[in-house]
């Protein structure tokens, strides 16, 4: 079974949710957020849909429109 973090349950506190935003608006990875915070991807990604918070890839659409120039 997976490891659990520390804050696991816990609510999300205002500079959590904060950090959340930040990173977002600087186009961070969902995988880095969760890191910073200690929580899981999923967590991070359920959170973020919650506060209506998008999450945009910066590598899918380009590796795509790269592989059908080609």
């Amino acid at each position: 079974m997976a490891r659990r973090p520390s804050n696991h349950r816990d609510p999300w506190s205002a500079r959590d949710l904060k950090i959340l935003k930040q990173f977002a608006a600087q186009r961070k990875s969902q995988r880095a957020v969760a890191l910073e915070l200690g929580r899981t991807q999923a967590a991070v990604q359920q959170k973020a849909f919650a506060e209506g918070v998008a999450f945009r890839s910066r590598g899918r659409s380009a590796a795509r429109g790269k592989a059908k120039r080609k």
